[in-house]
């Protein structure tokens, strides 16, 4: 349920955002951990067709124009062109992935949280996949830091995303927008590595 009473004028859009979905953020960490991504070739493989589904869904959400005339620049931090180059360096070819959600207006608004703050906890994975012979030159360079640093951008995104819809009561729908990306990308990864 949408915690109202927790919002108010001085409650950002972002910070609503990382509150409201803090437990299904924790579940698809938890669960991607399991997953053991940068274990080997082999996993890190089945990583980018999860990357992949997921970047092509986002894609037009990041080329949007209306999100493009509030967002300035917005079109340029999508990541789905790298990850196609990423399998390609690996020879990875794509996971066949039927019905792929169609996020619009609001519910967008809370993918596109997801995905271009999974860029900051990036590090972490780009650092991983180094272990195993990858880098942003070489399949990984979807996982490569923003120019501006990592911190920085999602601090600057973040003034800029929080202005996007400054009504409280779009809220619910953007941040149900943002369970659901995290809900399917825990779904599909289970696809694709093959678990129950």
């Amino acid at each position: 349920m949408f915690e109202y009473d927790n919002v108010s004028e001085t409650s950002p859009l972002v910070e609503v955002l990382k509150r409201e979905t803090r437990s299904e953020h924790e579940k698809v960490d938890n669960l991607i951990n399991s997953l053991e991504p940068f274990l080997n070739e082999y996993n890190y493989g089945k990583f980018l067709q999860l990357q992949e589904i997921f970047h092509k869904i986002v894609n037009d959400i990041y080329l949007d124009s209306e999100l493009n005339s509030k967002i300035p620049d917005l079109k340029d931090l999508a990541r789905y062109e790298k990850v196609k180059q990423d399998m390609q360096d690996l020879g990875v070819s794509s996971f066949e992935s039927d019905n792929l959600p169609k996020p619009e207006r609001v519910e967008a608004i809370g993918w596109l949280y997801c995905a271009e703050g999974s860029n900051l906890g990036a590090a972490f994975l780009l650092k991983d996949a180094k272990n195993i012979g990858m880098n942003e030159n070489y399949g990984a360079r979807h996982l490569a830091p923003h120019p501006d640093g990592r911190g920085k951008h999602w601090r600057e995104f973040s003034k800029v995303f929080n202005t996007v819809t400054e009504d409280e009561e779009t809220y619910q729908q953007v941040v149900q927008g943002a369970k659901k990306a995290f809900e399917y990308y825990a779904q599909l990864a289970k696809q694709v590595f093959e678990t129950k």
